[in-house]
């Protein structure tokens, strides 16, 4: 069973004599966003030194590794892989040590035109070391190299790219962050004292206590230096296409994301959800821990009493002691336990974030049948995903989203429930603290707003 993933979260910290240290802590408040490795690159002025590995933050880095990484420029990493497979040679801060300079690079989101940009750098004699997209971005930072000064070798190598990127560079002296023209993923900027620091999200910001200053805005780019901090916005305008599923499922609820809070809006989208589609129930439960804050919303609206049904597990790690057979569904079960005394004889609405492909949602269903619960209704605070996404979240394919190939009734009576509903689209951009025609929201409707990869085309997606 593989759950909805993000690809990855970044961090970078300018002119602080503790630089490394401060992206550790960074990397450890972004842990929800990758772990499946993560990397720190550093520089002194002299020298560049890295560190990285397979695993959680805080498996790769200890007292000695962070110790190691001198200077006061760092820019960290934490992966989940979208694009290029699951190795020790794709972790990433991409690092490249060139004649005239070094070049890292950390990617969070997806290029669509990777296959392309790849062929034609290999036909010119390139060589690639990974599988990653964000290689092809220090490949294009290098062949930039000879046109000029650094905002021209940036401003040309990202203007070839195609797809979702936020960015955290590191040219030589400079810290740079980026941000297609879309928006798509978060990036913002901070400071602590006089250092600068930019992050996926401002949950990152708050651990090192560093002050939010703004988002990155869509296409732009910021150059931090010894002289400060400069802004462009070379690009052409477009349409901002953030990704509203940042604010439904990935980012922390205690972050700031394309400057608006992420609890206050999942809680809106909590209250949408009880207008739309209230339920004559006992009590409001949600699932740990991504639906927490909708439910209490629901609650709030609904005037119905919110209960935690279910407890949540969190010292599960990465691999442990499979059970026997006759232990079933264990991975889900091992995460949540219900409690019997508050869910017997009761009739319960669950407040979900999403559904993916359904089976989960229906081993939790049986669960809280066998712990006595009367009857099981479930409200999703988002509308059904039916698509793919191509710019950075690693959703199943279309054929295994269970809402692409079947109606709500059926995925009612698949999960095992009495009463299922989804938050209607218009119902979800109006609950969001930014202009609904901000948003990407191909997911759930399959209008993509940026060019798909060339093995896809909108006609394959086409019901």
């Amino acid at each position: 069973m593989r759950e909805i993933k993000e690809n990855c979260g970044i961090f970078g910290v300018y002119g602080h004599e503790d630089a490394a240290r401060l992206t550790y802590l960074g990397l450890y408040a972004l842990q929800h966003r990758g772990e499946e490795s993560a990397g720190i690159v550093s520089y002194d002025g002299k020298k560049v030194s890295s560190h990285m590995g397979m695993g959680l933050v805080g498996d790769v880095f200890d007292e000695e590794a962070i110790k190691s990484l001198h200077g006061n420029i760092a820019c960290g990493h934490v992966r989940y892989s979208t694009t290029g497979s699951s190795h020790r040679k794709n972790i990433q801060p991409f690092l490249a040590n060139l004649q005239r300079g070094h070049i890292v690079v950390a990617h969070n989101g997806n290029l669509t035109n990777t296959l392309k940009l790849r062929a034609g750098m290999e036909d010119k004699g390139s060589i690639f070391q990974t599988t990653m997209d964000s290689e092809i971005i220090t490949h294009l930072l290098a062949k930039s190299g000879n046109k000029g000064n650094s905002i021209s070798r940036i401003t040309n190598a990202l203007s070839q790219l195609e797809g979702s990127y936020s960015l955290i560079l590191m040219l030589d002296n400079l810290l740079i962050g980026a941000k297609d023209p879309h928006g798509f993923r978060p990036l913002c900027l901070g400071q602590l004292g006089d250092a600068y620091v930019l992050a996926s999200e401002s949950c990152a910001l708050d651990l090192i206590q560093a002050d939010y200053v703004r988002e990155v805005e869509p296409g732009e780019i910021v150059i931090i230096s010894e002289n400060g901090l400069e802004s462009i916005k070379p690009f052409s305008s477009t349409r901002h296409s953030l990704c509203i599923f940042e604010y439904i499922y990935f980012a922390r609820p205690d972050s700031n994301i394309f400057g608006k809070s992420v609890y206050l809006t999942r809680k809106r989208l909590g209250k949408q959800l009880a207008l739309e589609y209230p339920a004559d129930c006992d009590l409001v439960m949600p699932i740990p821990d991504s639906g927490n804050y909708a439910a209490v919303g629901f609650a709030e609206q609904s005037g119905i009493p919110y209960e935690i049904g279910m407890i949540r597990n969190h010292y599960i790690g990465r691999t442990f002691i499979q059970p026997s057979q006759f232990i079933r569904d264990f991975r889900v079960r091992v995460k949540l336990n219900p409690i019997k005394d508050i869910l017997e004889g009761k009739r319960i609405v669950i407040i979900e974030d999403s559904i993916v492909r359904g089976t989960t949602s229906r081993i939790r269903a049986k669960t809280l049948r066998e712990a006595g619960a009367k009857e099981v209704c479930m409200r999703v605070s988002c509308p059904p995903l039916r698509y793919p996404c191509f710019y950075g979240i690693d959703f199943p394919t279309q054929e295994e989203l269970i809402a692409s190939n079947h109606p709500v009734e059926w995925i009612k009576d698949f999960i095992g429930l009495d009463n299922l509903e989804y938050l209607s689209l218009e119902g979800m951009l109006n609950s969001m603290m930014l202009p609904g025609d901000e948003f990407c929201t191909a997911c759930f409707n399959g209008k993509y707003p940026a060019k798909l990869p060339a093995s896809f085309s909108k006609d394959m997606l086409e019901k």
